[in-house]
């Protein structure tokens, strides 16, 4: 658990090592991760390439970041519904379905805003 008490620097620090736990974490137990992990590492030179201004590049590359943010946010909200209980139950299911559609939207917004900025 995080030290509440931490203050300044020492709070700043103790954020990084946390938020670091949490990419290591989802790396190791999130298949859907690594393989977004993969598009965003192949789509970035990709953005840099075909962009042609500096905003298509951001949005470009920017549409992948946040197929990874909404990515990180569903698996906590995996985790948490796993720790609460693995046996089914209706909210639980209904938790992860719509963390699910949350990152299937992700990708949709990111595929339409290649597509329009590319084609």
């Amino acid at each position: 658990m995080a030290n509440q008490n931490a203050k300044g620097f020492k709070r700043l620090i103790n954020a990084c090592i946390f938020s670091t736990a949490g990419f290591k974490a989802t790396w190791t137990h999130e298949e859907a991760f690594r393989q977004e992990v993969i598009l965003f590492v192949v789509t970035t030179p990709l953005a840099i390439w075909l962009g042609k201004t500096n905003i298509e590049i951001l949005l470009l590359i920017g549409s992948i970041v946040l197929v990874l943010l909404v990515e990180l946010l569903n698996s906590a909200v995996e985790a948490v519904v796993d720790r609460v209980g693995l046996e089914h139950h209706e909210l639980s299911g209904r938790a992860k379905d719509i963390g699910s559609a949350a990152v299937m939207l992700s990708l949709i917004w990111a595929g339409v805003t290649w597509a329009l900025i590319l084609l």
